[in-house]
């Protein structure tokens, strides 16, 4: 698990354990004040079904780097979309070539309806990358068999899903993700997809998430600039409660000022209010 004041992954520091989508946005300016606001660590694009060309005369490409160049931001590509191995390995090459970067989100979807990553499939792409010299960041589900898979062929870091993209249901699964934080200590976990409002981000991030990576709760929020740095200071809140330690759960109250020590007086006062 990172360091709670310097984030790490691959021994290459991250500015933000928050990271941001690029997609949806009402407009590139106000894509590019929500990322301001937010600070992330790294944004997201996609290449599904775009051509360098494309890319070149896209106004929120440019934005995008437009803002990547002036901050500590740093761009993760995304095979989103892609169904197969050897189809998000051809994705993550051709990113590598047009970005500069050999960080890569890796997506290798199995199922249409949930948006549920093929996870044979996934690890398979993430084997070959890994051995291609790439950071292979990879969306995931929760299932600890898969993350020590993903882990073993070579990942820095997992992402595992907090419920299916979009929906906006935050940890549909806490039981899976403690888990995985007791399990894994010393990993890196960006709790990735699912995560709707900013008490979900702390949530995750109280339960020892090391990131959080969403899209659509700050694109198609009412205000996407307010809400972005909503999100900002939910994750920074959530690491520092997780750090701070918690109190013990009683299943009997408990009184934060003790009566041991108080005048008699004061005390049969107390307990005569208590049988009226």
């Amino acid at each position: 698990m990172a360091d709670s004041d310097v984030f790490t992954i691959a021994r290459e520091e991250i500015s933000s354990r928050l990271w941001l989508g690029s997609s949806m946005y009402p407009s590139p300016d106000i894509m590019v004040s929500a990322f301001a606001s937010a600070q992330p660590g790294f944004v997201t694009m996609s290449l599904r079904r775009q051509t360098a060309g494309d890319l070149a005369n896209n106004d929120y490409h440019e934005r995008v780097n437009q803002w990547l160049g002036a901050s500590q931001s740093r761009l993760l590509p995304n095979t989103a979309g892609c169904q197969s191995a050897k189809e998000a390995i051809q994705l993550a090459i051709l990113a590598r070539e047009l970005f500069k970067t050999s960080w890569i989100k890796l997506e290798v979807i199995g199922d249409e309806y949930s948006l549920q990553p093929n996870v044979f499939e996934l690890v398979s792409a993430a084997r070959e990358l890994s051995a291609q010299g790439f950071y292979v960041l990879p969306y995931c589900t929760d299932d600890l068999v898969v993350c020590e898979s993903l882990l073993h062929a070579g990942c820095p870091a997992v992402m595992p899903w907090g419920a299916p993209i979009g929906t906006g249901k935050g940890i549909i699964n806490p039981y899976q993700l403690r888990t995985l934080r007791a399990r894994l200590p010393d990993t890196t976990i960006i709790v990735d997809a699912g995560i709707g409002r900013p008490s979900q981000a702390m949530q995750a991030m109280e339960m020892g998430a090391d990131g959080v990576l969403l899209n659509t709760a700050v694109a198609k929020a009412a205000n996407p600039v307010t809400m972005a740095g909503a999100f900002a200071a939910a994750v920074d809140a959530g690491r520092a409660a997780f750090h701070a330690g918690f109190m013990t759960e009683r299943d009997m109250a408990s009184p934060s000022t003790p009566v041991a020590g108080l005048p008699f007086w004061h005390t049969a006062m107390r307990e005569g209010q208590h049988h009226d």
